[in-house]
């Protein structure tokens, strides 16, 4: 866990330039001898084996075996009321360990007290599927195969949550190129057209600081059609002839698309 920095103005910094870069980590507090905590520790400690506990921003976070996952939440859930798994994901340490860090985000719903469960998996170990304990985990360990490349065990329907089935890679690993590699560069252009097209489109555009607003080979204009490919110098004539709608903002002017219309606004007496 991480303290909280204001990320005022991000558009004129970038706060992140390493991309394996770690942030200084909180202050690990030991675990009170007494109190909800200590009693949730010591029903843990005999069922599993306990790695590290430490108290973190007020919260209980204890590292285990991810061969003890199952066993450790199981007991937490039905032992000591931890039932809701509000969050659970990956942390890449492949540059530094060679694998991932697992957590699980679990709230007591009787006393508002969490605990997050960590696990360390190499890069090629799989950890079992949560998902009989918490029904939360189904999708967060599909994201987390499909992004990561964590593999899960026993998971009712393992396939990628937001890439294509076909896709290769797991774009949210730090080894992962931050404009796509040559498979997503091309991948659109050889699904649709095929290989052939390739010197006749050429590669996707994935830098997405730049939008040229007369750009006519890949947006469109609203208000007026412009052909096709039609010249910068050509697109701003026509614009300053009125010719093509100029770019404006509702900000400026109110909602254009709305306040143009001659119709009064009707009110239904009751709902249909």
């Amino acid at each position: 866990m991480r303290p909280y920095t204001p990320k005022d103005n991000v558009q004129a910094k970038a706060y992140y330039t390493d991309r394996f870069w770690v942030a200084p980590r909180i202050a690990e507090e030991p675990v009170p001898k007494e109190g909800i905590y200590a009693e949730d520790l010591d029903a843990l400690s005999a069922k599993c084996k306990v790695l590290k506990a430490y108290i973190q921003r007020g919260q209980l976070v204890i590292h285990i075996d991810p061969k003890d996952n199952i066993t450790a939440l199981k007991t937490l859930k039905e032992e000591r009321w931890y039932e809701m798994l509000s969050e659970m994901s990956a942390v890449d340490f492949l540059a530094e360990r060679g694998g991932f860090e697992v957590f699980y985000q679990i709230l007591n719903l009787n006393t508002a007290q969490r605990i997050r469960i960590k696990c360390f998996v190499d890069e090629n170990e799989a950890i079992e599927s949560v998902n009989p304990l918490y029904r939360s985990a189904d999708w967060a360990e599909r994201e987390m195969w499909d992004l990561m490349g964590v593999k899960v065990n026993n998971h009712p329907y393992l396939k990628r949550l937001i890439m294509p089935d076909d896709w290769e890679g797991h774009p949210l690993r730090k080894t992962y190129p931050l404009e796509g590699d040559e498979f997503a560069q091309w991948y659109e252009v050889d699904k649709i057209f095929g290989k052939e097209a390739r010197d006749i489109i050429g590669p996707e555009n994935r830098d997405p600081a730049r939008i040229d607003r007369y750009d006519t080979e890949r947006f469109a204009r609203l208000g007026h059609e412009v052909p096709r490919g039609t010249p910068p110098e050509e697109l701003k004539k026509l614009e300053e002839e009125g010719v093509v709608t100029p770019v404006r903002y509702q900000e400026e002017e109110g909602v254009f698309l709305v306040k143009d219309l001659n119709e009064e606004p009707k009110v239904l007496d009751k709902r249909k």
